[in-house]
Order: structure tokens, then sequence, then C-alpha cells
């Protein structure tokens, strides 16, 4: 199908196999991965294992079980051992029914089902031609029709025909609901065909089992080739026969899809479809149409799609064709696909067509590990995009992270993503991370939705609401992808969480949603980084491994030949290639998702330190947020900045930053418990350090916090350093909004964002920032030297920046450089960044995996 269509294999969307849409179970690897080193030894002859689990399985005796290369090596061998010359079969069927008792030199007798009555099958009207002994050959589900007889009117008409042998072909009843299988209250003369390849996704694997008579079942054992069940195969199908769970959840999914599927193809006017109950639909094209076999041409060259044509179903003509029940993405593009076949006008009236299939390119960073370098890579990528005149926006279904970004509507969203929306040129949006999740204790956080706080939530709280998140996380993508041109995903921590996966919504749940490509993104800085992709691969179910498309190495310090061969090893190993080796790049000044980054770029900052620099002291709180206010910080020459986690790292510095919190009252119990708290009022009260309080660390430095709603804690009431005359209120209704304001003692315009619950008022003190509308962004003692603001960003400024330096450099005894010397820009990191990733990467490569 590939060659005639010019695609590759994994190109091709096969509507033509009846597989089990959700693929393989996820058990499947790691039980072939720990039977690999049985595979020294020839398999058990007898199966032992397999037939005892199919025996519990089926409520039958071992002796009464076969088992072979699939069902169809069963099928053949036991028309072998009917001892009948005559084979009765209804049709259209299976067509390896009539090959089959050929071989067997049977004489065969089709019995047609009448098209008008929906290919139902009626087995009274067998009974006529069972007056001698014959070979009965019946699909439950029938293949092509899906058509299901009663299991009773078998067993009726089984015990009227003691003289006849029924094989009775259940290969697709485990996806049918309410299934009665004949293995139960089997009659004697009747054997029972069980395909495992099908329900479980594995008809490369091989493996069918059939229930009959002990006395048939030794005679068919005696004509069995040695060995026809493979050692994987057996363990794997004793583990398949244990799992009723996985069954069970395959029979709800395809009958959902079959309806959904079957309705959208109810909505096109030159088909008319069969209902039946397994997972396939047999649909024949008006007299008006092409036939079957042009069709299929069509889908295979124009999408990519194969249908079963089914011409050699004897009783069907060129007219009919099968297609498979898929999942609901597949479903809707055979729909669409289907749809551009015919004109507009020729979908029925009165019924609404199925949506088209709509997925603009999209591409996905992933990680071996939190801190991999998701976020970087993916601000590349969407700079890269950019560049080459696409309109692209990033997209983050959820972010956990305490440093978070304003909208101008005044929606809270991961700081990550503004950085990646000014990577793409467009405003940050909200719909770009529609949950941000923010811990304010260990077990906790509050969770953001498109922008607004729905309140605080425990892990196991969270995890319930998950399902309806998800809902809204894929409105969010649908609504944001309409307007561009391409996406660009990034996931969270590593998609190999196996305590997660089950509940994931931003890896391979999301980039399946999405219909993204992956590439998984491993920092081999840290070590260990092609057993992280091998070992990521090897934990992760079959069909999020078919989502990753390769790998991408990430900074890497050396020369890139060197990795050769472990590149071709994991290429080898895998079967997915690596896209490319990203080198080491230190010192970028771009803004970090994290803090504990952050802070050791700051300790690095710290060992080449300028002795003829102001020393800027950033408190270390344990729930500290939006730490990239400091980093403008990094770059003056002049300023040595310092992560402080105890009282005694405090010393004397030119000024003491207490940042933001996420958890206002625990972080202020914490500076008072390290002895920090006592340090930074004796500082205080020397009158030669400065003191700054950014929203958090403005209403620690007050007098009071009270938080009588329980907003952010449990407290109530909380005493604070006292070095500010204010009181701060918590408020329920959170700020959120993006600000402007003078700085009075400078004159300098501040832009930035206001992210806070409390309200913090004074009597005393003169206002230090004012918005245009005249309310006061920041309050300062008469000094000037303590001071407190809620604007994010405010270092931002370079104007005010350096003012701010300045003045420290003026009380040290220093002259002042008066003017800026440091533009504080992401852009050009923007772009070297882009420069370096697109050299690294195979751009060609992954442009046509996107579509691009």
């Amino acid at each position: 199908m590939a060659q005639l269509a010019g695609k590759a294999p994994d190109e091709i969307l096969d509507f033509s196999a009846n597989i089990n849409p959700l693929g393989p179970p996820d058990w499947l690897r790691p039980v072939i991965s720990r039977c690999i080193g049985e595979l020294i030894h020839y398999p058990d002859p007898d199966a032992g294992a397999l037939v005892a689990a199919a025996a519990r399985r089926y409520g039958a005796a071992a002796d009464e079980i076969l088992v072979g290369n699939g069902s169809t090596e069963l099928l053949y061998l036991l028309a072998q051992v009917a001892g009948t010359k005559r084979a009765v079969i209804p049709v259209p069927c299976y067509t390896d029914y009539a090959r089959a008792a050929r071989l067997a030199g049977m004489q065969l007798v089709s019995v047609p089902l009448a098209e008008q009555d929906g290919f139902r099958f009626e087995p009274t009207q067998f009974a006529p031609l069972l007056n001698e002994a014959a070979a009965v050959f019946i699909g439950r589900p029938n293949n092509p029709t899906g058509q299901v007889c009663p299991a009773q009117s078998i067993r009726t008409l089984a015990q009227a025909h003691p003289a006849c042998f029924f094989i009775i072909d259940e290969a697709f009843g485990d996806f049918v609901e309410g299934f009665d299988s004949l293995t139960t209250n089997r009659p004697p003369n009747v054997a029972v065909l069980l395909s495992l390849t099908k329900i479980f996704a594995i008809p490369g694997l091989r493996l069918g089992c059939a229930v009959a008579d002990a006395a048939l079942v030794r005679n068919v054992r005696k004509r069995q080739t040695p060995w026809s069940v493979n050692t994987l195969a057996q363990a794997v199908g004793a583990a398949a026969l244990g799992d009723t769970d996985y069954v069970a959840r395959s029979r709800t999914m395809v009958h959902r899809q079959r309806e959904t599927l079957l309705a959208g193809l109810q909505t096109i006017a030159g088909l008319k479809t069969y209902p039946g109950t397994a997972n396939f639909i047999l649909v024949r094209l008006d007299s008006a149409a092409p036939d079957a076999h042009v069709l299929a041409q069509r889908l295979l060259a124009e999408d990519g799609i194969a249908i079963r044509i089914c011409s050699n179903y004897e009783g069907l003509d060129a007219r009919f064709f099968r297609v498979a029940v898929r999942t609901a993405d597949e479903n809707a593009r055979l729909i669409a696909a289907l749809q551009r076949q015919w004109p507009v006008q020729r979908v029925l009236k009165g019924r609404k067509a199925q949506p088209k299939a709509r997925r603009i390119p999209a591409i996905m960073f992933q990680g071996t590990s939190s801190n991999a370098g998701k976020s970087v890579m993916t601000a590349a990528f969407c700079r890269i995009l950019f560049q080459d005149g696409y309109r692209i926006a990033p997209f983050k279904a959820q972010n956990m992270s305490l440093n978070s970004f304003v909208t101008r509507e005044g929606g809270e969203m991961g700081r990550a993503q503004a950085v990646q929306a000014q990577a793409c040129r467009v405003e940050p949006d909200v719909r770009m991370n529609p949950i941000l999740l923010k811990p304010n204790s260990d077990t906790g956080s509050q969770v953001i939705l498109l922008g607004k706080p729905v309140g605080n939530m425990t892990v196991s709280e969270y995890i319930r609401y998950k399902p309806e998140a998800f809902q809204t996380v894929c409105r969010a993508y649908d609504d944001l992808a309409a307007d561009y041109d391409a996406i660009v995903l990034e996931g969270a921590g590593s998609p190999a969480e196996v305590n997660l996966k089950h509940h994931d919504i931003v890896n391979m749940a999301m980039a399946q949603y999405a219909r993204a490509l992956v590439l998984l993104v491993g920092d081999i800085d840290r070590g260990g980084v092609f057993a992280s992709f091998v070992g990521t691969l090897e934990v992760l179910a079959e069909w999020e491994r078919a989502l990753v498309a390769g790998f991408v190495v990430n900074r890497f310090r050396g020369q890139e030949e060197l990795l050769r061969d472990a590149l071709d090893y994991t290429e080898r190993h895998s079967g997915k290639p690596v896209f490319g080796v990203v080198p080491y790049l230190a010192n970028l000044n771009l803004p970090e998702e994290d803090s504990v980054t952050f802070k050791s770029r700051v300790l690095d900052q710290e060992r080449t330190r300028n002795n003829n620099a102001v020393e800027i002291a950033i408190i270390d709180l344990p729930h500290i947020s939006n730490f990239t206010d400091f980093d403008p910080f990094r770059m003056e020459h002049d300023v040595h900045l310092r992560i402080v986690r105890s009282a005694d790292e405090l010393c004397r510095p030119d000024a003491i930053i207490v940042p933001g919190s996420k958890n206002t009252f625990d972080d202020l119990a914490y500076l008072k418990h390290s002895g920090l708290a006592e340090r930074i009022v004796r500082l205080a009260a020397e009158e030669k350090t400065e003191i700054v309080g950014i929203c958090g660390g403005f209403q620690m430095i007050g007098k009071e916090i009270r938080d009588p709603q329980r907003v952010e804690s449990g407290a109530g009431t909380a005493t604070g350093l006292e070095l500010l005359d204010v009181q701060t209120v918590m408020a329920v209704e959170k700020t959120l909004l993006r600000a402007s304001a003078r700085h009075i003692p400078s004159g300098f315009e501040i832009q930035g964002y206001e992210i806070h619950h409390g309200q913090s008022l004074t009597n005393t003190l003169a206002p230090l920032l004012v918005r245009p509308d005249g309310a006061s962004a920041g309050l300062t003692n008469a000094e000037g030297r303590i001071w407190g603001t809620y604007l994010h960003g405010i270092f931002d400024a370079d104007l005010f920046r350096r003012w701010f330096i300045d003045r420290l450099r003026v009380r040290r005894g220093w002259s002042t450089l008066g003017q800026v010397s440091a533009v504080y820009s992401i852009e050009p990191a923007l772009d070297q960044l882009a420069t370096i990733v697109r050299r690294s990467l195979k751009m060609d490569a992954i442009y046509r995996l996107m579509g691009l």
C-alpha cells in the first residue's frame, strides 16, 4: 500500500485490518523484554502455561484447549480433522473458511445471506442442508457484515444435528458488548475459534486458541507442527488471557467509536451502511458512485488511507468495502476523506455533516527529565518558525511553576510560555498555558485555569479534577490553533513517570490530541542521556512510542563526531533517529522556568565575583516566586548577586531583596525560624543596607498580614518584620494586571505586572510608585531606604535599574556610572538561540515530518 501511495509505511492509515484501536496493552513490552533471555531455549512444546491460562479464561479443561500460530492455523487443522465431505458456509464470510474446506477435500455448499435483511443469519435456514454429515463454518460476529447470530440458536442447531461438526469463529467476539460465547455450554460437536491477536492488537505475533472436544483436540495436536507457538507468544498469551480489564475497556471504546463512525458514514449520501456489532462496518456504494477499487485508489493516493475492498467475498461485488473502527481522530480523518470524494450537495439533508478532521502542523518537545531543556528548545523552535515566515504559537497544557506572568487581559500564565510567545512575536495569551499550578505547600497547589484561579487543591483533589480540566485544555488548544499556522508544544517532566502516566494531560495525551510529532530532549551534561532515551521508550505504551519521532541531545560539550557510535546505537536499538546535537549554551540570558536553575546561575556568578561591584542579596524563600525579577542584575558588570539561605550567609550586603512568595505565611515563618528576619531587621537599623520587598516580600516586611478567609494559610494573622507601617489583608479575589507606574524619586516610567491576593494599606507612608490612575504601586519609608512594591518586572527597566545601582554605589562612596551600561532584552538571546538550534538540528527532516 505504501508503494502504491508513494508514502512511507508509517504514513498509511490502515482501515482495512480490524485490529483493536487501543493498541497493545501497556504490559506487552515488559513481558517481551522479560522473556528475551529465554529465547536461548526451545519453547515449551505443550505451551503448558498458555493452555492453563486459556482453560481458566474459558472455563474448560486443559485437554479441551488448542493453541496455535493464530486462529487461522487452527481453522485449517480443524477442517482437516472434521471427517466430512461437505462444508456448509453462509456467505458472505471470511474467505479462508472456503479455502480451508477445499484443502481438506470438502465439497462447498454456500448459503447466501440476504442483503435486504442486513445479511442476518438465521440458523433454521440451515436445517435442510444438515441431514447428512457436514462441516459448518460460522463467524460470530460475521466478517465482513459484523452480524452475530444468537449463541442459543447455534447450540440448538448443533444438538439437533450431532453428525455435523460446527466450527464457530469468535475471533471478533471480544469486541461485542454482552457477547454470549459458545465456549460456555458448548455442545460436543462444536469447536470455538478464538483470536488473541485482534483484541490485543498483536497480529504480528500470531496467537490463537480454540475450545473443542478433548478427543478432537488430541487428533489436531497429532497433525500440528512442533513448536507452533513461540516462547514470546506463549508468555504474551498467558498474560493476555488474564487481562479482562483491558478487554472490557476495548469493548467500551469500540462501541462508542463505532457509533460515531457509523453516524459519520451515514451523512454521506453515496453510502449505505450495514450496522453490526463488531469493530468494523460494511459499506456499499450506490450505483452512481465509482466502484470500491477506484475509491480505494483515491483514498490511498490522496489521503494515505487504506480500506478493505470486499469484491472477493462471495455474495458481494465491487460496490462493497469494509472499514475498521479506529480512534476518534482517525475515524474523523476517514469521514473527512470520504466527504471530499463527493460534492458537498450530496451530503444528506437534515443530517449535520461530521466536522472535517483539522489538525494544523504541530511539534512537541518532551524531556527525559525535568530541566532537560524543553522550554528553551520550544522557544528556539518558535523563533525559527517565526523567522521562516510562519504564524506560530507556543502551547503547554499544564505548567507547574511559581514564575508567572500577567497578560494584557489580566490572565495569569506561566512565564516560560510568555517568553515563548515573545519568540513568536505574539502577545502572550492564557490559551497558550491553560492550566498553571502554583505550589503553595508540599501536597497542594493553587490551580489557575485559563488565567483565573479556581481554588487550592491537594494532589488527590487535582487528579480527580483532571478529566474536566483536560476538556478545557483541548478546547483552548483548538481555539488557539485556529489562529495560527503551526503550534510548538512543550511537555512537562518526563513522559515516562509510570506513577503519573495514567492521568497525564500534558505529555503524550496532549501530543495525541494535537497529533503532534514528539521529539524527546535529553541533557547529556547530566550524563546517561542515551540510557535515558532508550529507557524512556521502554516504559512508554505502544501508542505513546508511535508518537515519538526521535531524539535531541542537548547541552553537549565537545566534538559531535565523538558521539557517532552512541547516536547510531540509539537508532538501531529504538528505531528512532537522533535529530541533532545542541551544544552547551552558557549564559544565554533567557528567563528560567525553574528556580533551581536560576539559583545555580547566580551561584555561578558568585564564583566570578567582581570586587568593584555592589552586593545585592536575594533571600531564598522556600516558596519563592517570580525569581526572574532579578535576571536583569546578572547583566550588570558592577553588581554581585547572591542567593542567601541562612542568617550566617547574609553578612552586610548593599541591598537585600525579599522576593515574591506563593505562601507568604510559611515563608515569613521561615525567615523568623532561620534567624534571617532578626538579621534583616538589625541591618535595617544600621541604616547602611537598602531593604526591598516585592509582592509577598513587600507584605513580609510590613507590620501585619491577616488572612481571614484562609486564602493562603490557616494561620489567620502573622506579625511581619515591621520595617514598613503596612497592614496587609488577603482577599479572595486575586489581583492580576499589567501596570505602568512612575517612580517618584527618579521620575522614571516603569512597566510591570501584579499578581497577588493581598491588599496593603498604610496611613503614614509615602507612595513610591504611582499608576496613571493615581493608585499607589509601592510604598517607602521617609528615608527611601526601605520600600516595597507589588510590581513584578520593576528591575527590567534599564534607566530605573541603573538609578537603583548607582544609589547603592553612592552609599559605598563610589562614583556613579550615570548612564545605562546594560540593555535588558531577550531578543538577542532568542535570535542567538534560534541560530544555534537551527544549525544543530536536521531542520529539513523535521519540517517534512510536520508537513511544512
